[in-house]
């Protein structure tokens, strides 16, 4: 199969699959107890119930959810991802002012874990049974069970609080991609990073060592080749390919783990208006933000599978 029809089938994949993410969560949604309405009215007991049943009238809440899904729905397939109820502001606009942040927080997390994780693995997997090979499993070990947002409050407490070197809250009116912006996205970021880092360290770790052990790693020595040559043009590139299948599956745990490390550090991207919006049962943001979410980690996996036939030639597009 070509590289374009490859491309066509998965595109055609990911409509199946958004229409699954948003019926389940729209369900899902209005199967937990309350509404914009009943929290107005709850605020303002002086609204009749005519009143009340106006406004969820004009708000679309008065059919049953499969009827209000569908009405969404419609909007959805023309563009329009409805309003904001309690401000009027247009969803669209409010998921793209907030995207750029989550898109930098992510990208550093990824690039911190990347940075950490592939020469922890490959020093790890040459020096096997050494203290250096022992210390990294349990860094990896420790990183993946420490909670994100335990840790977060932990880098606050001693980098903010006691030390004083970073700030705790991001500036409003910096510019994203300011320089200045780096020390008010360090702390986040390593957050975000860590536990992508740690599983990725033991998974290159397990597949370098089982690729050193391998024949071809054998013959390649017996033939005078330089042990950086073996270790980093062999044995390194066979074994990104479990690398890059984690790292997909990694994506969708930082954009989930963004919800709440953006919660801790206040840091302005969708995670911190995804748990604004459930808390005003703001459907429309909620249901924008998962679309969101769901693309990203289709396209990652969708990146993830090019990669295979990049870097291992008998992978092909089947």
């Amino acid at each position: 199969m070509s590289l374009r029809r490859f491309v066509l089938r998965r595109a055609l994949s990911v409509v199946p699959v958004l229409f699954g993410v948003s019926a389940i969560t729209f369900g899902l949604f209005h199967l937990t107890p309350g509404d914009p309405v009943s929290q107005l009215v709850a605020l303002n007991p002086d609204v009749s119930a005519a009143e009340e049943a106006r406004l969820r009238e004009r708000w679309g809440l008065s059919g049953p959810v499969w009827r209000q899904y569908l009405a969404w729905l419609s909007n959805v397939l023309v563009g329009d991802f409805g309003r904001e109820l309690r401000t009027g502001r247009a969803v669209s606009a409010i998921v793209w002012r907030r995207l750029p942040e989550t898109v930098v927080l992510g990208l550093f997390g990824w690039t911190f874990a990347i940075a950490i994780a592939i020469p922890a693995g490959i020093y790890a997997a040459v020096h096997e049974g050494r203290l250096g090979d022992v210390a990294s499993r349990v860094l990896a070990l420790s990183g993946v069970s420490v909670p994100n947002f335990w840790l977060g409050l932990v880098l606050i407490l001693v980098f903010s609080l006691y030390l004083g070197v970073f700030p705790v809250l991001p500036p409003s009116r910096l510019p994203l991609y300011h320089p200045e912006t780096l020390r008010y996205l360090l702390l986040p970021g390593v957050t975000i990073g860590t536990a992508a880092a740690a599983s990725v360290t033991r998974v290159l770790r397990t597949a370098m060592v089982e690729e050193l052990n391998e024949e071809y790693v054998t013959a390649a020595r017996a033939r005078g080749l330089p042990e950086r040559t073996v270790v980093f043009k062999h044995a390194l590139r066979n074994s990104l390919v479990s690398v890059v299948t984690l790292a997909a599956t990694l994506t969708a745990g930082i954009v989930a783990g963004s919800v709440v490390v953006e919660s801790v550090f206040n840091w302005p991207g969708l995670g911190s208006e995804f748990v604004q919006a459930i808390d005003r049962r703001e459907v429309n943001v909620v249901m924008a933000i998962t679309l969101v979410t769901a693309v990203a980690v289709v396209i990652a996996n969708f990146l993830a599978d090019v990669l295979y036939a990049a870097l291992d030639p008998r992978i092909g597009y089947d």
